[in-house]
């Protein structure tokens, strides 16, 4: 008997769903691999290379290209060798043109990098999560976008999302600079505000007398029992399904 076309049709979006949600796996388990203490230790002192970039030498589109396009998931090591061979010349006249010798600057380089790296990561995470939710094909990230103002831009049943994430508390500049963000892309502005205690607290969020520290219970109140956010044991912070899937919902029933 043959499958009639809906039925074949949700056949189909089932094989994507899995898809999504098997590449989204991956992907936790690359994060969590992640040396986070081990990278602290070699970078958080290095701060020699703190000037502002060139748009040639930045490490946007290099992430983009690796862990999204491409969805290759190197180390941060692997990431860096891969990064200096895309922009080794824009790098070495960048380095020339601010004077800088060049073992200060090769010394700094990889700690901004770094830096870079895993703040975008997290991002880029962001972007496998809202694919498992949206389905495969809906979710588009690149430097353009992040230029207009969208860390990633969801294209769903005739719906444009772009979300922007910002991890800070909700303040005047920021609403500034969201505002200013839209110019050049259509649909709707989504910004996830939020606050995280910092490393050291993820990693040891109790106090001597077993309490939660009062940083890590308020970011516990609000994000971690609601379950729109995990962390994982390395101490990435990550968002959950549950952060996209009211807005998916809400678009599924004004189309009923």
């Amino acid at each position: 008997m043959l499958v009639g076309e809906g039925e074949w049709g949700m056949a189909k979006r089932v094989v994507r769903e899995k898809r999504n949600r098997r590449k989204l796996k991956d992907f936790d388990k690359f994060l969590e691999s992640v040396d986070l203490a081990f990278y602290r230790r070699e970078y958080s002192t290095i701060k020699l290379v703190e000037m502002d970039l060139s748009r040639d030498v930045q490490a946007i589109n290099p992430l983009y290209e690796v862990y999204w396009r491409r969805r290759d998931f190197l180390d941060y090591g692997e990431f860096y060798e891969e990064y200096l061979k895309m922009r080794k010349k824009a790098i070495e006249e960048f380095r020339k043109k601010i004077m800088m010798c060049k073992k200060c600057f090769y010394k700094g380089l990889p700690a901004r990098i770094y830096r870079t790296w895993a703040s975008i990561i997290t991002q880029i995470h962001a972007g496998y999560v809202a694919e498992s939710v949206f389905g495969e094909g809906t979710v588009s990230m690149s430097e353009e976008l992040d230029r207009k103002g969208a860390d990633f831009r969801v294209e769903y049943e005739g719906k444009a999302l772009n979300y922007q994430v910002k991890k800070e508390s909700f303040s005047r500049e920021v609403r500034q600079e969201k505002q200013h963000a839209k110019k050049g892309l259509s649909g709707e502005f989504l910004t996830i505000f939020y606050k995280v205690p910092n490393f050291d607290t993820i990693r040891n969020p109790t106090k001597r007398n077993g309490e939660y520290k009062k940083s890590y219970s308020e970011f516990k109140r609000e994000w971690l029992d609601t379950e729109r956010i995990k962390v994982m044991k390395n101490g990435f912070v990550v968002f959950t399904s549950k952060i996209f899937e009211a807005k998916k919902e809400e678009i599924d029933d004004a189309l009923e």
